[in-house]
């Protein structure tokens, strides 16, 4: 999955490919993009107050430049999802103010892209707060990979917005490891089911051979999911289950569980963010899975995978980023860089 190009060059010998940014725990995620992209991740000054407040200054010129932030907005031990957001808003605001030509938010994560509806009286909508944040400080695109709902997500936008997602990843993993097998694709939840599907006509033309469909009853109500209904032949196949992220892992657990009491062989469980709170690792350690896979989107503590060991895998979508970042620079498509024809 190449997307290393060479860099435009102007009449003048300066670059005018992107220019990147990235910082925090986000810095090494920004390098890799980089490294694909053929470009040096741009300087930044970072500090930090002794009250708390801090300032990120870009330490190049960025005057009619397109220009790139990749933050991912997670919360870790370090800082809250929203510090991150703050200080990704605040240098997004340095560089529209310092003549950027164009500013692209790049956040693997979006945070509080969960929250995209009214599900109780008076509830917030909060992802649409976050989009004008974005859009208040000047930000003239965003890209994000595989949040809840791609449709809520680009209509709480106003300006432009990508929506990546890590299957060209997930089956290079996936593809040799399951060989000739009899495969399934399962949805957690019939809210999913869509996402499941775009991933498993992905990997029957990868596999060059039909996989089936499963998808469990879910019903969530004050930290609750109740739903026993499961439907899908997977006895005697391989199952992926597929969803966006994996938080606390008490959907995947009853899926898995539900898969086995099904006849399924071996239990995939695949989630683009591996978030895993808190005791996460422990109820996935103790659940009748495989393997686990996520993408590299978000950092992860330690502490919170438990005994999972090499049950644990990743693979690595810096280069989706970065063949998305040169798509927007250059005006190429996001479809076919994610394997599928553009529509007409």
């Amino acid at each position: 999955m190449a997307v290393d190009r060479d860099m435009a060059v102007s009449s003048d010998g300066k670059s005018s490919g992107p220019m990147v940014f990235a910082f925090g725990a986000s810095a090494d995620f920004g390098r890799e993009v980089c490294r694909h992209l053929g470009v040096d991740m741009a300087p930044l000054e970072e500090r930090d107050f002794e009250d708390g407040e801090h300032k990120i200054r870009p330490l190049a010129s960025v005057r009619n430049r397109d220009v790139y932030v990749i933050h991912s907005l997670n919360g870790d031990s370090a800082n809250s999802a929203n510090d991150k957001l703050c200080r990704m808003l605040f240098l997004i605001g340095a560089l529209k103010d310092a003549a950027a030509g164009r500013v692209t938010a790049v956040a693997p994560y979006l945070c509080y892209a969960r929250k995209d509806r009214q599900t109780k009286t008076r509830d917030p909508l909060t992802s649409r707060y976050v989009a004008q944040l974005f859009e208040a400080v000047g930000t003239d695109g965003v890209v994000t990979m595989e949040v809840h709902n791609p449709a809520a997500y680009q209509n709480a936008f106003r300006c432009d917005t990508e929506h990546l997602d890590a299957n060209l990843a997930l089956i290079d993993y996936f593809a040799p490891l399951i060989g000739e097998r009899p495969l399934a694709v399962v949805s957690p939840d019939p809210g999913g089911v869509k996402r499941a599907d775009i991933f498993r006509e992905d990997i029957e033309r990868a596999l060059g051979r039909p996989v089936a469909a499963g998808f469990m009853e879910k019903h969530r109500s004050m930290g609750k999911v109740t739903g026993e209904i499961f439907g899908g032949d997977v006895a005697g196949r391989d199952v992926i289950v597929i969803d966006d992220l994996i938080s606390t892992g008490g959907t995947m657990v009853r899926v898995a569980a539900a898969c086995r009491d099904n006849g399924a062989e071996n239990i995939y469980l695949a989630a683009t963010h591996g978030l895993f709170a808190e005791q996460a690792g422990a109820k996935l350690a103790a659940a009748p899975v495989d393997r686990i896979v996520v993408a590299n989107t978000v950092t992860r503590s330690p502490k919170r995978l438990g005994d999972l060991g090499d049950r644990l895998a990743e693979v690595d979508v810096a280069p989706i980023f970065a063949g998305a970042i040169r798509c927007c620079h250059d005006g190429g498509s996001i479809n076919e860089l994610l394997g599928r024809k553009p529509p007409l």
